[in-house]
């Protein structure tokens, strides 16, 4: 094996790997938060799919932009956290159009004002 160029180093990148087998489990609280996000995301998706969007735009408190996520990866994302406790950093939306996505308080006006008209 090639030495390690990073061993040694209090920066190296792996070591971010070391601290997520040490993160604590989700509490029964957040489990229940995460399958009733999973639940209400397909409700949106079945509903709002069908007319062209292609999922929720979420803005970062962290950085202070928005992010977009289609429908499939924020259902993984969803379920990673809740089968792993974490979500992992995934790539951005390439060149999204804004106008394809809506918040999340927009997918739950939407799904109570069709459900209440049905």
């Amino acid at each position: 094996m090639p030495p390690d160029p990073f061993a040694g180093d209090p920066h190296d990148p792996a070591l971010s790997l070391d601290d997520a087998a040490h993160l604590d489990e989700l509490s029964s609280s957040e489990r229940e938060e995460v399958v009733a996000d999973l639940a209400d995301l397909a409700v949106y998706q079945a509903l709002l799919e069908c007319r062209g969007v292609r999922g929720i735009v979420v803005d970062c408190g962290d950085c202070g932009e928005q992010h977009f996520h289609e429908w499939r990866l924020l259902r993984a994302s969803l379920q990673q956290l809740l089968d792993e406790g974490q979500m992992r950093p995934h790539e951005p939306a390439f060149d999204p159009d804004p106008a394809d996505y809506v918040t999340w308080e927009y997918c739950r006006g939407y799904a109570d004002a069709t459900i209440s008209d049905g």
